[in-house]
């Protein structure tokens, strides 16, 4: 049974683009996959504390040397890393907040991005160890960054990109909805990406048969 762990992270709850299209790859990822499951982390409604010194100082402790605070400092950690250990697919709806991810995001990955469990390094650098992995992004941005002067200033899928490749994870494709803030723009771009996504969908199924 194949696994999908939704992140959502807008702060929208209603009216969220991002959440929409999200909508639209989770109908289709369960077309796909019938006796699938989803796994839902919706990070507006589920406070991911940022990291505190207390949880880093458990990171860098030896498991054999781990005190009663270690582990409670660290059991938010253990438990969001074994939840995507679990799954096959990662599907991350992001906004864009002041050219990059939303703080909220950024506290997720702070948590699951740790060494010895999910990238470790030797001599030859850096490694990802969640292997067999396939990231899904969806991400909304107000103004037009493609193409334009403004591309330079998004941070939000560069880093995406890399701090999943960091733990092992590859993305595969990238859904973005731009111009979201102009009406003239938002239901046309809208439909593009919609119909992006289920042809990817479509694609993958004629290539399975």
């Amino acid at each position: 049974m194949r696994r999908l762990l939704r992140i959502d992270c807008s702060s929208r709850i209603i009216g969220s683009h991002s959440r929409a299209l999200a909508d639209c790859f989770e109908k289709n990822w369960e077309k796909a996959n019938p006796n699938g499951e989803v796994v839902y982390l919706d990070l507006a409604k589920k406070q991911i504390p940022h990291i505190q010194n207390q949880t880093i100082e458990g990171f860098y402790t030896p498991i054999e040397q781990f005190s009663l605070e270690n582990k409670k400092a660290t059991a938010l950690s253990d438990k969001l890393i074994e939840e995507l250990r679990l799954v096959d697919d990662v599907l991350i709806s992001s906004p864009l907040y002041n050219l990059n991810i939303p703080s909220n995001l950024k506290a997720y990955l702070d948590h699951v991005v740790r060494v010895g469990h999910t990238f470790n390094v030797n001599e030859n650098g850096y490694y990802g160890l969640l292997k067999n992995k396939s990231a899904f992004l969806v991400t909304v941005k107000g103004g037009t960054y493609k193409g334009t002067f403004m591309e330079q200033y998004d941070f939000q899928e560069p880093y995406l990109v890399a701090i999943l490749g960091h733990m092992g994870i590859k993305t595969q494709e990238i859904f973005s909805l731009e111009g979201s803030s102009n009406a003239k723009l938002l239901e046309h771009n809208k439909i593009i990406v919609q119909n992006s996504i289920d042809q990817s969908f479509k694609k993958q199924n004629n290539d399975l048969k």
